[in-house]
This record gives structure tokens, C-alpha cells and sequence, in this order.
């Protein structure tokens, strides 16, 4: 859902007018755009959140998930992301000048992960997102689509439900894909152990 408002906005108007406590909203190129999840995908995004901050508290790793943060990617002054799941360096949260007052991302070290799950507007996740976290320098990116919404050059033909993993390597995003009983491999959370289809039943049994 697109807000109704008689200009672009650029992002320090974003945070100004951004509602405290209710909704998810993000900013492209201007637009408010307001994020309507289904309760599918909120479960999806929950289980993960929850399955990795079981990980975070059980090995002490020094990190934290936000309930929400926004995410400005690199000379994008009308923009900004809010990620289904953010997890963050608490070394490196020192360094972020509009954390404290504006709970907004603008480097990529701070970010040891980002999981977007896939809505209808599969193209944000795969085409503009990607690009953005990829300029950020955000070393690892999932994307989970667990209806199969993407397009076939990302997700294959036939359309299948996946999770694409971006690592990034000197500076570019290589990608590993799972599906079904693929394990999922990941350089952030290696001790993970979660499989493609666990995660697209929101951990139900």
C-alpha cells in the first residue's frame, strides 16, 4: 500500500513523520510505502527471528535483532528498508550516527545478516534490494521465498519455493540456493541447521 502525499519526501522526513509503535513503513525513492504482511509470512520472519536469537543467546555472540530498524542504503537520500529480520554487530552500533535517535542502519559492517521474505512485490527483494545491500557492503543477504513469487531467472523454471543466500565475496554477491530438505548454509550462523522447508512451514510441525 502506497501513502497518499502531495510530495516526494526524503528520508530525515521519512523518520520525522514515521509513526511510533505501529505499522511498517518503508521509503522508496520518495513514496511511503506502507509494508502489510500476511500472517504467513509473519510467521516465516518469526520463526527465523526466533531461531537465530536462540543461536545468539546460546553461543554469547555479540549481536542483537531489532524489533524494527531502517536501513539507508549507499547515496540514496529518499530511501530507506525495513528488513523482515535484521540481525547487528553490537561492537560496530557505535559507529552508526543516526542509530541512537533514528534506529537507522547506514553502514554495512554493522549487519552481520538480512532476511527479506518474499511478498507479491517479489521484484524489491530480488531486483532493488539486492543491489542496495550489495552497495552497502552487507555480507550476507537471504532472500526466502517461500511461495515461489520470483522470478524464473532468480529461482529457476519451474517456480519452486527457495531461500537464496548472497555471501559477498570482494565486493559482489555470489548466491547459493536450497530447497525442500536442502540444509541451509549459512556463513553467519553455521551452526544453524535448518532446513528450506522448515523455514517455509514457520517451524510447524
Amino acid at each position: 500500500m502506497t501513502q497518499a502525499l502531495p510530495n516526494l519526501i526524503d528520508l530525515d522526513e521519512f523518520l520525522d513523520w514515521y509513526p511510533d509503535g505501529y505499522g511498517r513503513f518503508e521509503l522508496h525513492d520518495g513514496v511511503i510505502v506502507e509494508m502489510q504482511p500476511t500472517g504467513t509470512h509473519e510467521q516465516v520472519g518469526g520463526f527465523l527471528g526466533l531461531k537465530l536469537g536462540v543461536q545468539i543467546d546460546q553461543k554469547n555472540l555479540p549481536c542483537f535483532i531489532p524489533r524494527q530498524c531502517i536501513v539507508k542504503p549507499v547515496n540514496a537520500a529518499k530511501s530507506g528498508y525495513n528488513p523482515d529480520v535484521i540481525v547487528l554487530d553490537w561492537d560496530a552500533i557505535a559507529n552508526e550516527p543516526l542509530w541512537n535517535k533514528r534506529s537507522t542502519i547506514t553502514r554495512g559492517e554493522t549487519v552481520r545478516l538480512v532476511i527479506e521474505v518474499v511478498s507479491t512485490n517479489w521484484q524489491d527483494d530480488y531486483l532493488i534490494k539486492l543491489a542496495e545491500y550489495e552497495k552497502l557492503g552487507i555480507p550476507e543477504y537471504w532472500i526466502v521465498d517461500y511461495l515461489g513469487l520470483g522470478g524464473r531467472r532468480y529461482i529457476g523454471n519451474p517456480k519452486q519455493p527457495t531461500i537464496s543466500v548472497y555471501q559477498l565475496v570482494d565486493g559482489e554477491y555470489q548466491v547459493s540456493q536450497f530447497t525442500g530438505n536442502d540444509v541451509v548454509v549459512s556463513a553467519a550462523f553455521p551452526d544453524l541447521n535448518l532446513t528450506a522447508e522448515q523455514i517455509f512451514r514457520g517451524g510447524r510441525k
